[in-house]
């Protein structure tokens, strides 16, 4: 089960992407600092709890990403967009969308999880 644990650890490389905005003018590009908090997982402790977390903030962010997909999709047809840039859009929102909702998802049962403690 510690693998579960080290690939969402490996997710903080995408933070590497957030050097694209500071070398150049692309901006953007420095929200992928935020996946370096993902590195905190190669330090957490397996447990069933937070196995059972993983999952269903995995299974959130899935269904939010198929949702936000076929609805920018088909709302950026609607619009008047070409197929092709309508799903671009689609597939982007989904999958910011995705990532949100899974980082908040695990940051919400983990905080919930911390307060129960004390």
């Amino acid at each position: 089960m510690k693998s579960r644990y080290y690939l969402e650890g490996l997710l903080g490389l995408l933070s590497v992407l957030g050097l694209v905005g500071v070398w150049t003018e692309e901006r953007m590009f420095l929200a992928f600092f935020a996946f370096a908090c993902n590195f905190q997982y190669f330090f957490i402790r397996a447990d069933e709890m937070m196995t059972a977390y993983m999952n269903k903030s995995a299974a959130r962010a899935f269904y939010c990403d198929m949702f936000l997909t076929g609805a920018v999709t088909l709302g950026g047809i609607l619009w008047g967009l070409p197929a092709g840039r309508a799903l671009l859009y689609g597939i982007l929102w989904g999958w910011a969308a995705a990532v949100a909702v899974q980082s908040l998802s695990v940051a919400f049962y983990r905080f919930r999880e911390s307060w129960g403690a004390q």
